[in-house]
């Protein structure tokens, strides 16, 4: 791009030719935005001296001089800084206009058809009309030029400032129907195909093509343009380059496991919101305010016990970086790693899933993806995905740039590549920054302390800020009970205070003890009787709890749940579970009822949207006899009498039992053979929803009831024939439905190395 500066004798003149891919070179600069009109200044007329003689060297002048007050040596006007007889330039520009307008310091609106005549705006709102009448707001590519700048500032004919993008916040979005969080910077990536072109349906361009041409930076998209085409072709091919950025995303994060910002927002909704008080402490901590504002210091690494909030501290770092950088033109991309759910417990997931939001929100990132790339997790997938990352983040056009990866420890497959890939990142780039957490695990802590230039937070060590952010989560929580519950001021004060001393700096505690105090069977009168019986310590608690079950009349199925939650693969949906899970046909018949089981295990298990999660990693390790704690073993010996293996066993039957009933062939009714599995629409009531689960795991279940020495039974042997004999086609059609082949084909590796393992005598001869 060039630029405009004054020189010595107040004549303006270009600049040289600055590579826009290297933006270190690209001084601060102010960017005018307007309206065409008769006379204006090309580029020949800079080159040849005769730009003063037409009526749009005003606009020039109007610019440079703003700019200079504004503390601006240089400014940008397109009427003149692109040399459109060169065609290679004019399509670099065209392809670069939304990041020029974006990098801008200062956007200046000058508005030639609205007056103000007097000095003072105030005394004349006649021109509020004009503003809205303004032909401005019906020209194709100013939408860009109003979106994408952070600093929109607008002036009328006599170059008198009219207010800026957000004091004018209403009267715009009036003018213009565009969403109000659109104009404040939200993502654009936050907003359909269709509801992005509407926001040009009633704008005009005097060139036909160019009505497509104007969107290329409101979907972030790269295409030559092709004057003549007309602008039905060049609709038909902007629509094609963005179906191919999202055919290429889908492929790379199917539709099963969450899109990074939906678990986020559920992880937030599962803990009862996102509270301010709980995490504002760290923006004033020492440790992060270094890592933020140094450039040096690339890494920050969050680390405490269980319980103590990492994952909604983060949840707070993405929520307080996250607009400042996307207006600036810089990216955000984050991942909560889930122990107990297999599609997010791994590296590569972590990888696919900070890919997908890089790309979501900078499309033209895609193109460092390769054109094969598929969505399975073969040994492949990390080679391609992680050298696609770093090429990502070496992107010359890329801007600062923040990864926030939660709960290492929680990374179960691949965690030292993982590691390994963190501490590269490190040293790509200094605008990638990234903040990752995790308990405090010796192995993760040798690893990050190999990066030079870092940034170490400990809550252990930062404990009177924790203890001060528990304290308010405290707060929160016992207002909220005491307006449910009708508490007095008494008995507001002595949960306040039997929860202030024994938290611990503990937010789970606190969650789970409120949780329990909220529940509708526990009346007022029985509160601090209640409340007293909760031992201090998540594993005290949990111990606590697995008593409070052993009370109930319903203790035999809650344990047979707990046990399933437990060696499950991802969380299960309530038809799942269902499936997995010997129950009382009162119970199968009526999913209702299953819900009140699961809140019977409320310290243990939660719902989300019908499916059931662990509230905590801690309650899972506490179930599997991995906590440091004596009723720990105990609790595994409780909830799995006859080990592991039997409730495996157990899942892995009524699996295959359950698959035996459902599958069927041309289940979805679709009739077409051949029809592309993106145009497969899942009937209502999906006929698979009881089977998702089982189709995709039912091997790795058989695998894990065998250990040792130990083979299947021949009555096992037999229901594997009978079903793949009956059923095999059909359950490879289920798999493709469910976008589960590439687990089908390692299903079917794995079966296949079970039964070859077998002594010649128990294998079927046929």
């Amino acid at each position: 791009m060039r630029l405009l500066e004054r020189d010595g004798t107040g004549e303006f003149h270009l600049t040289k030719h600055l590579p826009s891919d290297v933006i270190p070179e690209i001084p601060p600069y102010a960017i005018l935005s307007h309206t065409w009109g008769e006379e204006e200044v090309l580029f020949k007329d800079l080159e040849d001296g005769t730009a003063k003689k037409k009526a749009g060297y005003a606009k020039i002048q109007f610019c440079g001089d703003q700019a200079e007050r504004d503390g601006l040596k240089y400014f940008w006007v397109d009427t003149c800084c692109i040399d459109k007889s060169d065609a290679a330039e004019l399509q670099q520009a065209l392809n670069s206009m939304f990041q020029w307008y974006r990098d801008a310091a200062n956007c200046y609106v000058y508005l030639a058809d609205v007056s103000t005549h007097q000095q003072d705006i105030t005394d004349n709102p006649d021109w509020k009309l004009a503003f809205q009448q303004s032909r401005w707001f019906t020209r194709g590519w100013t939408l860009q030029e109003l979106i994408a700048p952070t600093s929109v500032e607008f002036y009328s004919k006599e170059g008198l400032r009219l207010g800026d993008k957000k004091s004018l916040e209403k009267e715009i979005h009036h003018i213009t129907e565009i969403p109000v969080r659109a104009l404040q910077g939200y993502p654009l990536s936050d907003f359909s195909f269709d509801e992005r072109r509407a926001w040009t349906e009633k704008r005009n361009t005097t060139l036909e093509e160019d009505k497509a041409y104007s969107l290329f930076g409101i979907f972030d998209v790269h295409m030559p343009v092709l004057y003549g085409e007309g602008k039905a072709k060049a609709f038909d091919r902007l629509q094609e380059k963005i179906e191919k950025n999202v055919h290429r995303l889908a492929k790379l994060w199917s539709a099963d496991p969450r899109d990074p910002r939906v678990e986020k927002k559920g992880i937030e909704l599962a803990k009862g919101g996102l509270l301010a008080n709980a995490y504002r402490w760290v923006f004033d901590n020492h440790d992060f305010n270094r890592w933020r504002y140094q450039t040096e210091s690339r890494l920050l690494w969050i680390k405490g016990d269980p319980g103590k909030g990492k994952t909604m501290l983060l949840c707070g770092i993405i929520d307080e970086l996250e607009r400042p950088v996307i207006a600036d033109g810089g990216n955000l991309a984050y991942f909560f790693c889930q122990a107990t759910d297999s599609r997010i417990n791994n590296a590569t997931a972590v990888l696919r899933g900070i890919i997908y939001l890089l790309a979501q929100r900078q499309p033209r990132l895609l193109l460092h993806l390769p054109e094969n790339m598929y969505a399975s997790d073969d040994a492949m997938a990390w080679i391609v995905l992680s050298k696609t990352l770093l090429e990502m983040l070496e992107d010359p056009n890329l801007k600062v740039t923040y990864l926030v990866i939660d709960a290492l420890d929680e990374c179960v497959t691949d965690q030292q590549k993982l590691l390994s890939l963190i501490v590269q990142i490190s040293s790509v780039s200094t605008r990638v920054k990234l903040v990752v957490s995790g308990r405090n695990w010796v192995q993760i802590e040798e690893q990050l302390s190999t990066v030079a230039q870092q940034s170490k937070l400990s809550l252990e060590l930062n404990a009177e800020s924790v203890t001060a952010a528990v304290e308010a989560f405290i707060r929160h929580k016992v207002l909220y009970l005491s307006s449910l519950k009708h508490y007095d001021k008494t008995m507001e004060n002595a949960v306040h205070h039997y929860l202030s001393s024994n938290a611990n700096g503990t937010f789970l505690w606190v969650a789970l003890v409120c949780q329990a105090l909220a529940d509708p069977d526990v009346r007022r009168w029985q509160t601090l009787k209640k409340l007293r019986a909760f031992p201090p310590g998540l594993d005290s608690l949990y111990a606590r709890m697995t008593k409070y079950i052993d009370t109930s009349n319903d203790a035999d199925l809650c344990k047979r749940i707990l046990a399933a939650a437990t060696v499950v693969r991802r969380p299960v949906s309530l038809p799942e579970l269902i499936a997995v899970v010997e129950m009382p046909d009162d119970i199968s018949d009526h999913p209702e009822y299953l819900e009140e089981l699961i809140k019977l295990c409320g310290s243990f298990l939660t719902l989300r949207e019908k499916v059931v999660y662990f509230v905590h990693q801690s309650a899972k390790d506490f179930l599997q006899g991995k906590a440091a704690h004596q009723a720990s073993q105990k609790a595994c010996n409780w909830v799995f009498p006859r080990g592991m293996e039997d409730i495996n066993h157990i899942i892995f039957s009524r699996s295959v039992s359950a698959m035996s009933t459902v599958l069927r062939r041309d289940i979805y009714g679709l009739k077409e053979l051949g029809l592309p599995i993106n145009k497969a629409k899942t009937p209502s009531p999906d006929p698979l929803a009881t089977v998702r689960y089982s189709c995709v795991f039912w091997v790795d279940h058989l695998r894990d009831s065998i250990t040792g020495k130990d083979t299947p039974q021949q009555n096992t042997l037999d229901t594997i024939q009978t079903f793949l004999e009956q059923k095999y086609l059909y359950w490879l059609e289920a798999l493709s439905l469910l976008r589960g082949m590439s687990e089908g084909i390692i299903a079917i590796t794995q079966l296949n190395g079970i039964l070859v393992s077998l002594p010649p005598n128990t294998r079927n001869q046929d």
